[in-house]
């Protein structure tokens, strides 16, 4: 009994890493019953977080273990996109406020008990096929053991890339910054700053169009779509010129976005009157 608790200790210790949650469900599939699980908890070999969560303790925990988890041991199709990537690959600067969410992308929403684990931010789920359709999915084929999880971004769509984070270098999988930027278009204009996204496109010279064009041929939102081109053409960034924007699909009639706005004739939106409206 003891050389039998002892090997499922070690086999635990490689399936699951220090620091990274799982759920009950996980650990039964892999040969964890109830009463084993209880068994660990009480020796302090495993802890809960919350409800039918489980880590093996290191450290306190923070939002990136609990989204490497989701990306790799429990293979969901969630990225981080919006605003939170577009921090982690350096614009903060752009977006200036504290970051008290982390903003996930994904065809499903995470599990629940995502939201009752004890963190300093809070996560914002969004819908990425309302966004983007099918295209904008993660690969669907994820390692289940975060210790062989270093998923390479040769096997991920264009639109996302990843980072490594941590001791072990676990791989974040992010929104690229040219579908990040889209993303932080949707959630204008009650959610985000026309200004602070007006400085954060000012200073995204390094675009790359191909991925660009994809993504708007495959962005379902008229008004992001045209935002996107209201922006750009105020900066007029290299990459512009390379976008077949009559090839996009901007729809037909006025956006009203800011009340008391001024009108751009041009993509027919009202933004605020301090910005070119053209």
């Amino acid at each position: 009994m003891a050389a039998r608790t002892k090997n499922k200790l070690n086999q635990l210790e490689h399936l699951l890493p220090e620091g990274l949650v799982t759920d009950a469900a996980w650990l039964g599939k892999h040969g964890y019953s109830s009463s084993l699980r209880s068994q660990y908890v009480s020796a302090g070999w495993l802890e809960q977080p919350t409800r039918q969560v489980f880590r093996r303790t290191r450290g306190s925990l923070n939002w990136q273990q609990v989204v490497i988890s989701l990306q790799t041991l429990l293979a969901k199709n969630l990225v981080v996109g919006g605003r939170t990537a577009l921090e982690l690959q350096g614009y903060s600067h752009y977006l200036a406020h504290e970051t008290k969410e982390v903003h996930l992308y994904g065809p499903k929403r995470p599990p629940a008990w995502v939201d009752k684990l004890a963190l300093e931010v809070q996560f914002r789920y969004h819908n990425s096929e309302r966004l983007f359709g099918k295209s904008a999915d993660p690969a669907s084929s994820k390692p289940e053991s975060a210790s062989t999880s270093q998923t390479s971004s040769e096997s991920l769509p264009t639109n996302l890339v990843t980072q490594a984070w941590g001791q072990w270098a676990w791989k974040l999988t992010l929104s690229s910054p040219e579908r990040a930027v889209l993303e932080l278009l949707d959630e204008l204009p009650n959610r985000e700053s026309f200004h602070q996204v007006d400085k954060l496109i000012e200073g995204l010279a390094n675009l790359s169009p191909r991925r660009l064009e994809k993504l708007l041929l495959d962005c379902r939102s008229v008004k992001v779509k045209r935002l996107f081109f209201f922006f750009a053409g105020r900066h007029q960034h290299a990459w512009l010129r390379r976008l077949n924007k009559e090839a996009i699909d901007l729809g037909k009639g006025k956006r009203l976005l800011v009340r008391g706005g001024a009108l751009n004739t041009v993509f027919q939106i009202t933004v605020p009157k301090d910005l070119d409206a053209g």
